[in-house]
């Protein structure tokens, strides 16, 4: 097996620096460069100089080592924590390099943890999404998935379907006319309860449980001076786009990055949607439009107290009704708006709600484990399909066995979950997301 090594912390200067080298030569790799005269201690922090070929110090720091099986690779680690220097760092792995290691590719660390049974392939897909999670919703989500509760549901239906195709297949081996018909009556009630009941609870956190790693985009359109730029700085809490009493401010998309109730959400704020003579103001309106056509969710927004504007011309998610302070409260909008003064705060919170609502929030207190990655998503909806196959084939022993098949490609489909079975592909595919240290 090749040692591997790769500089572990992000791009940049920084106050520390970590290189991580992971395989059999790893010690007597950091042994030499440190000119150590014996083995580090496992799980110990050391100081020592990091020397360069003619034995000149490059840097000091601390090493700590991890002796297999108990690292994060499952072989021998060594992590050599210097100063987050660019260049310190890059001479650092050069010597390493030089020494027998080979650069890691991207993801294999993670890679070599799922070969060698520290997680599963699972797992080690929550690895990339603890890195990337961009709101603390998101992060704890990741963490449960890397704490392996998501494999551990994943392992508990499968256990239900190779019980399931145990008694199918028990069933080959007598005549059609000693298996009572309650049998297959009893299997399709246990496929049902304990099978495609849980697989549709979890398919129905899909949409929300991809939206917090995925983001979403929404977009603010509207007649000129209506208070689409207002509202995009009140939500984001940032004074992102310019605001003026004066009609076509906003020429160009505006985009800003904000969290919704944990959801990381794109702002984009329009120009306003009007007939105008003025090339640079047409092509913004253009862009408005095709904006708006590819948002995850619009918000059509009008002024109160300019009833022009109250026909949005365009279809919407979400329609929001701003500048009520500056009307009497008699007045009859119609039903579809959301009442809000973007100036004085009114009604935003009930509109936070709302949009969090519209993308598939679901409340803190109810929030279980989501399916989180598309890739699971369709492996779960194989493996339903399969299932349902299979109950349409119970009866005679020739579908019979039909069933039997379609339920263990159910099985496989689950399986590649967890990176079970003939999976080198998907590892190819998954670990090319990574980074390369980790």
């Amino acid at each position: 097996m090749d040692t591997i090594a790769a500089i572990a912390t992000p791009p940049g200067r920084g106050g520390l620096g970590v290189i991580r080298i992971s395989g059999p030569a790893a010690q007597a790799i950091t042994g030499n460069m440190c000119g150590l005269r014996e083995p580090l201690k496992a799980r110990h922090a050391r100081y020592a100089s990091f020397l360069d070929a003619n034995g000149e110090p490059l840097d000091s720091g601390l090493l700590l080592y991890f002796p297999a099986p108990a690292s994060y690779t499952g072989d021998d680690v060594v992590e050599l924590q210097a100063h987050g220097s660019p260049v310190l760092l890059r001479a650092l792995l050069e010597r390493v390099m030089g020494l027998g290691a080979r650069p890691a590719l991207p993801g294999e660390f993670t890679r070599r943890a799922v070969e060698n049974g520290k997680m599963n392939l699972e797992q080690a897909e929550a690895v990339v999404a603890c890195i990337d999670a961009a709101t603390l919703r998101a992060a704890r989500q990741a963490q449960r998935h890397l704490q392996g509760e998501f494999g551990k549901k994943i392992s508990g239906l499968m256990d239900v379907l190779t019980g399931l195709v145990a008694h199918v297949e028990a069933c080959l081996d007598f005549p059609e006319e000693d298996i009572p018909g309650l049998f297959f009556d009893q299997l399709r009630t246990r496929l049902a309860d304990e099978l495609l009941q849980p697989i549709d609870a979890l398919l129905a956190t899909s949409d929300f449980g991809e939206r917090l790693f995925q983001g979403v985009t929404v977009a603010i359109v509207g007649a000129p001076n209506v208070g689409k730029s207002t509202l995009l700085n009140l939500l984001s809490g940032r004074d992102r786009a310019i605001i003026s009493p004066q009609p076509g401010t906003t020429r160009d998309v505006l985009e800003v990055d904000f969290e919704l109730h944990g959801i990381p959400v794109r702002l984009i704020d329009t120009a306003g949607l009007r007939e105008s003579a003025d090339n640079i103001e047409q092509e913004g309106i253009k862009r408005a439009r095709a904006a708006a056509g590819t948002a995850d969710l619009v918000i059509a927004m009008a002024d109160a107290s300019n009833p022009e504007t109250w026909d949005p011309g365009v279809e919407a998610d979400c329609y929001v009704m701003n500048k009520i302070d500056l009307v009497n409260s008699n007045v009859d909008f119609p039903a579809m708006y959301h009442l809000i003064s973007a100036h004085a705060g009114d009604g935003i919170d009930i509109l936070i709600d709302s949009l969090a609502f519209r993308l598939g929030d679901i409340p803190a207190a109810e929030e279980g484990l989501l399916i989180t990655s598309s890739r699971h998503r369709q492996q779960i909806v194989l493996a339903r399909n399969h299932l349902l196959n299979g109950a349409e084939l119970l009866g005679d022993s020739v579908s019979m066995d039909m069933a039997a098949m379609e339920w263990r490609r159910a099985w496989s489909s689950m399986g590649e979950i967890l990176g079970l079975g003939d999976v080198e592909h998907i590892l190819d595919r998954v670990f090319s997301e990574f980074c390369i240290g980790k």
